[in-house]
């Protein structure tokens, strides 16, 4: 009925068995981004260390370690590594993200869940100060798969 992974052929909604996959080691990166006033990001880079940019990296690597609790058909994975760099821009925070495992399945959503609530907790931190911010951009840019 469906190309979709998640989908059966009935059209409901399931898991993907991956039991019959090898082990691979996998790693994905994502972006994105958090538009914001010239002003608010000057007030992002003269916060003292323990400041909202690091408040927001320890979000995204939260986030990424709890991916299978929050995406109903995520498959619950043993992450090797979780990075997440934020890049305050003249306008903007650009929030790279990159998730690692050796599994039978991939941690796209793991990077990308990352990447957003790492930009959420920017947005978070800084609504006060600047109601027009947007947060745009979040997609996957890499995607890498190895045997192991």
């Amino acid at each position: 009925m469906s190309d979709l992974s998640h989908v059966d052929e009935t059209g409901s909604v399931r898991m993907v068995d991956i039991g019959a996959k090898p082990l691979s080691r996998r790693r994905a990166v994502a972006r994105a981004q958090v538009q914001m006033s010239p002003q608010t990001t000057r007030r992002l880079r003269d916060l003292p260390k323990g400041d909202a940019l690091a408040t927001a990296q320890l979000a995204g690597i939260m986030a990424a370690k709890r991916t299978s609790e929050l995406i109903p058909l995520c498959h619950p994975l043993t992450l090797s590594n979780v990075e997440v760099l934020l890049d305050v821009r003249d306008d903007a925070v650009e929030i790279t993200a990159a998730a690692e495992t050796t599994a039978q399945t991939g941690v796209e959503m793991e990077a990308l869940l990352a990447a957003t609530v790492a930009a959420l907790t920017i947005y978070d931190m800084c609504k006060a100060v600047d109601k027009a911010m947007t947060i745009s951009d979040v997609r996957l840019i890499e995607k890498m798969k190895e045997e192991v």
